[in-house]
């Protein structure tokens, strides 16, 4: 019987990179899914589905992200007081007034695991509302194809 040799990645082998990508004019679902993907670390050799393999994304013009057909005023996010009769409803329009990065976090969350890894999975992500950002020392790399 032949043995097989198998490489076991560590946490000393993952180099974490930066990524900014521009959402302005571009669809909030294939921003969210690219920034996922980066954020997962399915964009690298090294993916291994138990660990942060991923690396850090930087979002700006969140709040210029598009919305396809009537959703920009008929899609409706939820919430719950965890009173009885605490569900509230706001529509992508109004949430957009209020707070314009939640419904971008809110998407990418969604497509992260859940449980522990996609908590600190999460963590590698900043979303601004326009392009000023703090993470300038870091020398993010552009994504340009989503």
């Amino acid at each position: 019987m032949k043995k097989h040799n198998v490489y076991t990645i560590s946490q000393k082998d993952i180099k974490k990179k930066w990524y900014i990508i521009d959402a302005e004019n571009k669809s909030m679902g294939k921003v969210a899914a690219k920034a996922a993907y980066i954020l997962r670390g399915k964009n690298k050799a090294i993916f291994t589905p138990y660990l942060d393999t991923g690396d850090n994304v930087i979002i700006i013009n969140a709040a210029k992200a598009k919305m396809t057909g009537k959703k920009y005023t008929d899609k409706l996010y939820y919430h719950h007081s965890g009173y009885p009769g605490g569900m509230t409803s706001i529509s992508y329009e109004k949430l957009l007034e209020k707070k314009p990065c939640y419904p971008l976090e809110l998407a990418i969350k969604g497509m992260l695991p859940k449980g522990p890894l996609g908590r600190d999975l999460f963590r590698n992500l900043r979303v601004y509302k326009d392009d000023k950002y703090k993470e300038t020392s870091q020398n993010p790399e552009v994504v340009e194809k989503l």
